[in-house]
């Protein structure tokens, strides 16, 4: 593969974005009406498309990639460099109705550089739309959430994302069975990012045909049965064994906190069945 793919499968227009409908629904709207906030707010876990849905969302005001500006706050956090953006965004943009600056990890600025930015906020220019991202929302100060308009994103279920993986397979030529998508989009918890990163990586030892038990192997993930075994000993109260059973698969290296999930997710599945 030549580009990894959740670059090469990211969303590129509003009905590509996955289990977000009721932002997208919502910005359609607005946009439909000519109503264009000057700041937005995209909150949620990462990997659910907070940055993708910005760059659509420039695109679809007619951004063009001159005037669109993105900005990491992980390492640009101080106020200097707040001080240098509200001074560039004071300039018009060169061919395009609006300038638009997302800036991603927001809650990483600095107090300064949030009160600094806080002014831009207030009093933007016409042509200045501003997204921000955060994957902490409660780090975002108040005034700051107060001037912008929020959206809040949820994490993908499990069914979407293995529907997901399966149609970026079949486009890759690889054949991912039912259940191996589902370990996939189990084991990147909600992040749309991380599950087509591990079926890259997956697709990289195995490039033809992909199994549950070789998502388990490859990635090191306890065996599904081990949590049916281990609910059945619950069940059957026999403690002894269930500790005797958590302790051989701790000794095999297996990521403990993962299998509590998986385990989690057997109980609610049986509960649910039954």
């Amino acid at each position: 593969m030549s580009e990894v793919l959740y670059r090469k499968y990211r969303p590129k227009e509003f009905k590509d974005v996955l289990g977000q409908e009721h932002i997208i629904n919502a910005l359609l709207g607005a946009l439909k009406q000519g109503n264009i906030a000057h700041a937005y707010l995209f909150s949620g876990s990462r990997g659910t498309g907070k940055t993708s849905v910005a760059r659509i969302l420039a695109k679809e005001i007619k951004c063009s990639p001159n005037d669109l500006y993105e900005i990491d706050a992980a390492s640009n956090r101080g106020i200097d460099d707040i001080r240098e953006l509200r001074e560039a965004v004071m300039i018009l943009p060169f061919d395009s109705p609006y300038k638009v600056y997302i800036i991603d990890e927001v809650h990483m600025l600095t107090k300064e550089a949030f009160n600094a930015l806080l002014k831009t906020l207030e009093e933007p220019p016409a042509h200045a739309v501003f997204v921000l991202a955060t994957t902490e929302l409660d780090r975002v100060p108040a005034t700051i959430v107060s001037r912008t308009q929020h959206y809040a994103f949820h994490r993908p279920g499990i069914k979407d994302i293995a529907d997901l993986l399966a149609r970026v397979s079949k486009k890759e030529g690889v054949a991912l069975d039912s259940e191996g998508a589902r370990m996939i989009a189990f084991a990147a918890e909600g992040s749309l990012r991380d599950a087509e990163s591990i079926l890259g990586q997956i697709m990289a030892v195995e490039d033809k045909e992909i199994t549950r038990d070789e998502v388990e192997r490859i990635l090191g993930m306890p065996r599904r049965d081990s949590a049916k075994a281990l609910f059945e000993l619950i069940a059957k109260k026999d403690m002894k064994t269930a500790l005797a059973l958590i302790q051989e698969i701790a000794n095999h290296g297996y990521d403990m906190n993962f299998f509590s999930k998986m385990l989690l997710q057997y109980f609610r599945t049986h509960v649910q069945a039954g």
